[in-house]
């Protein structure tokens, strides 16, 4: 199927708020079908949940959520192949989750770089006309197991934990093994906006209010040096009349700043303050995703040493 004109790709070329995206999200979804029962509770065999780890658990590669500016991940992803290093274990929270998950499957940095300079952004969303929160990202789940190729986290080739909140108590949860699309949707349902998932009768959403850049969950499972990278935006650089989105900024730099302080390598690439889904984007934020790592390729390197 060609691409289709959406109102999130018309705003792609200007500055998108979070709820300018979410209002974009919605009328994608209008037309990408609707989702099949968005609430059911998934408490089968394969319903995501937390297991032991293999190890040992050297090197770990954390990616942080960022909405749109996840694109990042890619370029440090495709710089890490070029390095020739690889991680004992991914953890991703939202974007980072998806991202990583892919990774995690194998994937090669030219093919997640081509899937996510081809991505439209009705194929992650379906219209949840039942509920309160009117977009769902079972179409997410469904995008992750057909690219990886692999339905269970506990198969993937790289060990992979995606991080969601347990809505009931606001606590960060961990999943490695399961359903590898449904634990992707759960880190990925943005609170409020997109349907929770239901996993044995508990709602899971996006770690993003509680946990964005999950250093310190991967240091609690083992591992012995983190790599992090961080999406968010460098609110310092925040251009005139941007004054409305400087607070959402500094909340997310105080739940970020003891994980940053916590990961032995961390990237924070600066790509621009605003963002969007014109491809225009996309490359330059795989560019400094890229960049980035290449100029910090002596520490990454020296971090997958044994």
């Amino acid at each position: 199927m060609g691409p289709v004109s959406t109102p999130l790709q018309a705003l792609s070329g200007r500055a998108l708020s979070r709820r300018q995206w979410m209002l974009g999200a919605a009328g994608a979804a209008l037309g990408a079908g609707c989702a099949l029962e968005p609430d059911a509770d998934h408490a089968g065999p394969d319903a995501p949940e937390a297991g032991p780890l293999p190890g040992p658990l050297r090197t770990a590669w954390v990616f942080s959520s960022g909405g749109p500016r996840g694109f990042v991940h890619v370029g440090v992803i495709k710089a890490l192949e070029e390095l020739g290093c690889k991680p004992d274990l991914i953890v991703g929270s939202s974007v980072g989750a998806m991202v990583g998950a892919l990774c995690a499957a194998g994937l090669p940095a030219a093919e997640l770089q081509r899937l996510a300079l081809e991505l439209q952004p009705w194929q992650l969303v379906r219209w949840n006309p039942s509920g309160p929160e009117r977009v769902s990202g079972s179409a997410i789940a469904d995008l992750v197991r057909t690219q990886a190729r692999v339905n269970l986290l506990q198969r993937l080739p790289t060990p992979m934990v995606c991080v969601a909140q347990r809505i009931s108590d606001q606590a960060a949860i961990h999943f490695n093994r399961g359903d590898l699309g449904l634990a992707v949707q759960a880190a990925c349902a943005i609170e409020g906006q997109f349907t929770p998932v239901r996993i044995r009768g508990e709602r899971y959403a996006d770690a993003d209010l509680r946990l964005p850049l999950p250093v310190r969950l991967a240091r609690g499972l083992g591992v012995r040096r983190v790599l992090a990278v961080d999406a968010s935006a460098h609110e310092e650089q925040a251009p005139e009349g941007a004054q409305r989105y400087r607070a959402g900024d500094e909340r997310k730099r105080a739940l970020t700043r003891p994980d940053a302080q916590a990961a032995d390598v961390l990237l924070h690439p600066e790509f621009g303050y605003y963002v969007s889904f014109s491809r225009e984007f996309r490359e330059r934020a795989i560019a400094a995703g890229y960049r980035a790592t290449m100029a910090a390729a002596a520490r990454v390197k020296a971090l997958h040493q044994d």
